[in-house]
């Protein structure tokens, strides 16, 4: 992918897609741990599905039009924060906040922005989590910072957002007030779905908790462990995990 940049800067360009690329397969191995890990824990994972993509050259330049920037290397780094891209596909809302709280607390993550379109959605009805972070990546003579975005929903708010777009690519943007209203009427459904199906997840859990005499079910785990404590690696393992010894 090489954008129509203004000067001759393709070792540049090459070099800094080498690092969105590198900074996609960190976030995206980082957040499989994560929902593996959550899997041994709670039999339930709370990922459906990530996907990850690189910018088109076509998307970067139109954003520096719009926002009169020249088109350089140097200010697509800088003021474009979304050239690495991943989106991650949640069940349920509560999972949306659990997953980046665990991406927040990773020492090697630095947030640099959050926005929370679930808690204020945008005025056409959009909701989702949006971070931006840096991951430091390792050459073989440097540690650059390289930022990447994160997009959290669930499943219900990944197919409003992509109908809306189709639609609204239609218009060039420009959707007719009936549309838009119709859309934002969609928007509260969607919204109205996901808190409907998250409390029926709750009964559940509390119907398997009575089932079971007031425990969650912990079901291929021994008998003395809870659910909190399946995930854990006791003190006495830990070091073991990154040693070698001798024959």
């Amino acid at each position: 992918m090489q954008p129509p940049l203004y000067y001759d800067e393709e070792e540049e360009w090459n070099r800094a897609l080498l690092l969105y690329n590198a900074v996609l397969k960190e976030i995206c191995t980082k957040i499989e741990i994560l929902n593996n890990e959550f899997k041994l824990a709670h039999q339930y994972n709370p990922i459906e599905h990530i996907s990850s993509r690189i910018k088109s050259a076509d998307s970067i330049a139109r954003k520096m039009r719009m926002n009169n920037r020249e088109l350089t290397v140097e200010n697509i780094i800088r003021y474009v924060n979304d050239v690495a891209g991943v989106r991650i596909i949640c069940t349920f809302t509560s999972d949306i906040y659990r997953i980046a709280d665990a991406i927040a607390k990773q020492n090697d993550v630095t947030v640099l922005k959050v926005k929370d379109y679930i808690a204020n959605p945008k005025p056409n009805g959009y909701t989702s989590y949006h971070m931006i972070v840096t991951i430091p990546i390792f050459l073989s003579n440097d540690v650059i910072d390289t930022k990447v975005e994160i997009q959290i929903r669930t499943i219900a708010m990944d197919f409003w957002a992509s109908l809306e777009h189709k639609i609204y690519y239609k218009f060039d943007g420009k959707a007719p007030d009936g549309i838009r209203e119709e859309l934002k009427e969609c928007a509260n459904i969607i919204s109205f779905l996901d808190q409907k199906m998250f409390s029926i997840n709750e009964d559940v859990k509390h119907y398997h908790e009575d089932f079971n005499g007031g425990t969650a079910m912990t079901s291929n785990l021994p008998a003395h462990l809870t659910k909190e404590k399946a995930n854990m690696i006791p003190d006495e393992l830990k070091s073991l995990y990154g040693s070698i010894t001798s024959d």
